[in-house]
């Protein structure tokens, strides 16, 4: 009897401190609706207040979910850790599901080698899920197209190998997948490559375009109106660059070439292609464009991603403005443009308290202030439940770090931003997850630190300086 009491003494003890904890996580996230919208270009955040990690990657819908599959990275190293699951029920709030494809014993995927840009689709013949991406060394000289397969569509999937076309791995890198109305599964590969996939998506049965033009990384397909559009990137290694497209009445051609797919020198809003989801509803299909902000080194923290609705003229299709925050209504298939309410708190304001060599610039009619010594600081304090930054990116700009402390001085939000683009922009790079009213301290700090990196050519890429700069904070 004492013994019973004990155990049901401790029993009630630990349950009443896993209570405590998750009282506590949940009252410092607001995680019932942190985003009202699809936002891009900045770091998205999870249930639990951690950021996304999911690049390269691709959506599956599978009942009343969609399923996002991608890489993750560390700030460190571009070796392969795993492939991230998350699910959501509006593209808005995303729910961290498991590492659906964890380091492997084998040594083709395990420690120190590369998994990249998986591609999960569901085999009609079997209701098996199928997972391809590209495996490689860290130097990239041994690549081929692997797959996993999983009984569900959280995994956990279980590596098989490279996928074989006449009892040979297919030796490419940059790959993306596609399936047909007809359930017909299809693998893509750079320079413009199409292979039938078996019936059981096992295997390669033909391959149906051998090619459409040298280089076309990055390969995205989908169909409308039994029109096929192949989206592909230039080769610029992690530099974004003004991605192309074709069109097709037939996946084995003849490609019309089309030209971009965004206005020129925009870079794609500073993106890559990496997949495109299909929303149908009762009044329209939006066709999103998935891509990629790849941050090198710091591919974990500050890498983030630009999802934006196609536009369609005829068979041509578009981006023509970019859509820093937009809606989709998942029953009508519809999508808008929205200006999110936040007050504004411009550069100059005296609230803001700035420590180190800050120098305001006027680029055109903006206002920003910028540092680059590593002392450099600022230091706002707010109430409310969300605070982001805008600013201009620049191409002599860096990381920054942001924290967001409460008012017993405990960090809730930590992270590192990229404010470097090639050609200038503003843009908003930085949303915190929505938390509980009350009284917070945001900080900016320079980290002396920016993205930078070379090709297999040694071709140099990247910013040129670490500053950082910022136009206005926004609270809400």
């Amino acid at each position: 009897m004492i013994n019973n009491t004990l155990y049901i003494s401790s029993s009630i003890k630990k349950l009443t401190i896993f209570i405590g904890l998750c009282f506590a996580i949940s009252s410092i996230f607001a995680q019932s609706k942190p985003y009202e919208a699809i936002y891009s270009g900045l770091p998205w955040y999870d249930q639990n207040g951690k950021v996304i990690a999911a690049h390269g990657g691709n959506i599956l819908k599978e009942g009343q979910l969609y399923y996002f599959f991608g890489e993750v990275h560390s700030d460190t190293s571009n070796a392969f850790t795993g492939f991230n699951c998350y699910s959501s029920k509006d593209l808005y709030q995303w729910k961290f599901e498991t590492t659906a494809l964890p380091i492997q014993p084998d040594e083709k995927l395990g420690t120190n080698r590369i998994g990249e840009r998986p591609k999960v689709m569901k085999c009609p013949s079997t209701g098996e899920f199928i997972m391809l991406m590209h495996v490689d060394t860290l130097g990239y000289k041994d690549q081929f197209v692997g797959y996993a397969t999983a009984p569900q569509v959280t995994g956990p999937y279980h590596f098989k190998g490279p996928i074989l076309f006449n009892g040979k791995p297919i030796k490419k890198w940059d790959m993306g997948t596609f399936q047909d109305d007809d359930g017909t599964g299809y693998l893509l590969t750079h320079g413009g490559t199409i292979h039938q996939l078996s019936k059981d998506y096992k295997s390669i049965e033909n391959e149906t375009n051998k090619t459409i033009i040298s280089g076309f990384e990055s390969p995205t397909l989908f169909k409308r109106n039994n029109i096929y559009y192949f989206i592909g990137s230039h080769l610029t290694s992690w530099e974004k660059n003004d991605n192309y497209y074709y069109t097709s009445s037939s996946l084995s051609g003849p490609w019309v070439s089309k030209g971009l797919i965004a206005p020129k020198d925009k870079l794609t809003w500073n993106s890559q292609s990496t997949f495109v989801l299909k929303i149908k509803g009762t009044k329209d299909s939006t066709y999103v464009f998935m891509g990629d902000r790849w941050s090198y080194p710091k591919q974990l923290s500050a890498a983030s991603y630009v999802w934006q609705p196609l536009v369609f003229s005829g068979n041509d299709v578009t981006m023509p403005v970019y859509q820093e925050a937009w809606q989709l209504d998942q029953k009508t298939g519809q999508s808008k443009s929205i200006t999110p309410r936040f007050k504004t708190i411009l550069a100059n304001n005296k609230h803001i308290k700035y420590s180190g060599n800050w120098k305001a610039k006027i680029i055109g009619d903006k206002l920003i202030k910028r540092a680059a010594d590593s002392n450099a600081s600022l230091a706002f304090s707010f109430k409310g439940q969300q605070v982001g930054i805008k600013t201009m990116l620049l191409p002599d700009q860096g990381y920054a770090e942001i924290k967001i402390t409460d008012k017993h001085g405990k960090v809730l939000v930590e992270n590192i931003i990229d404010l470097y683009a090639k050609n200038p922009v503003p843009s908003l790079v930085f949303l915190s997850p929505t938390l509980a009213e009350g009284h917070y301290a945001l900080t900016i700090s320079v980290t002396g630190e920016r993205p930078q990196w070379s090709d297999k050519k040694r071709n140099y890429y990247g910013s040129t300086a670490n500053y950082i700069a910022i136009e206005k904070i926004l609270v809400r």
